[in-house]
């Protein structure tokens, strides 16, 4: 049994077969993890959802920013983006099918047997592992309760920035999704920045990225996908990036976990 991890598709669904032919997946003998944004800019949204609701326990799953924004215009809180091609998901007969199947995937998952983590966007550096998993089981149950509409329209806003223990539910809440699905710097005293979506080289130097600041802890393994501009570059022990910006005319990345592998295929400028 291999275990594959593949960073955010954003509809690139042809890229994600070639990928995994090439490996020789199997669904009843390997398992694919995937970074979160399985839709938005790319040509194939829907059939990327269709893929990897497909094959049921051989894939797991986070949700990316992309995918909740996508519950939320569904649900008529919110307008699509102009560049998101997610028309043909919402105007297809299995849309209700597919839309409640990416509502019950979570927003932090873990490996059971090689112990590594995975989020869309990593782990604030002020939370532990714990804190973490507390945190995202508890925005889980939100987002899947008879109350989601209230909870979808709840996550927009950048406030708070910052984790307190003190924050209330709706605060908890979005802190949580704008953490585990927005983030990629944060200010030395933990607060979040939503702003740069750049490469290391222009950080400014009043932020650091939100891995150089989890020294402090003993993570697992971390895996996340989001941050394009990285380019899968990451030189923190243990942390893993896997967003190459396929659908920027980048790659798209698959981490063969067993061996350390990577490998990427080019793709078109879709975005």
């Amino acid at each position: 049994m291999a275990t594959y991890i593949v960073g955010d598709l954003q509809g690139c669904l042809s890229e994600l077969n070639q990928l995994l032919a090439g490996v020789g997946f199997t669904p009843s003998r390997d398992q694919l993890w995937l970074t979160g944004d399985l839709v938005a800019r790319g040509p194939d949204s829907l059939g990327c959802l269709r893929r990897v609701m497909a094959l049921g326990n051989a894939a797991t799953t986070v949700l990316g920013n992309h995918d909740l924004h996508l519950l939320a215009v569904a649900a008529g809180l919110r307008k699509p983006k102009q560049a998101d091609k997610v028309q043909r998901i919402l105007q297809a007969a299995d849309s209700t099918d597919l839309l409640f199947w990416l509502r019950q995937q979570p927003l932090l998952a873990e490996h059971s047997e090689h112990g590594f983590i995975m989020t869309h966007a990593g782990i604030p550096p002020q939370w532990s592992v714990e804190q973490a998993r507390a945190a995202a089981r508890f925005a889980e149950t939100e987002l899947r309760s008879e109350h989601y509409l209230d909870r979808l329209r709840d996550m927009y806003g950048n406030q708070p920035d910052r984790w307190r223990e003190d924050l209330d539910e709706l605060d908890r809440l979005r802190f949580t999704i704008n953490a585990l699905t927005r983030m990629r710097l944060c200010y030395a005293d933990g607060r979040l920045d939503f702003d740069f979506k750049e490469g290391l080289d222009k950080v400014p130097a009043t932020l650091k990225p939100w891995f150089e600041l989890r020294s402090e802890h003993q993570d697992p393994p971390l895996v996340f996908g989001h941050w394009a501009a990285l380019e899968g570059q990451c030189d923190t022990a243990g942390i893993h990036a896997l967003d190459t910006g396929c659908v920027w005319g980048g790659s798209l990345t698959l981490l063969h976990w067993e061996t350390g592998e990577r490998i990427s295929t080019h793709c078109p400028v879709h975005a």
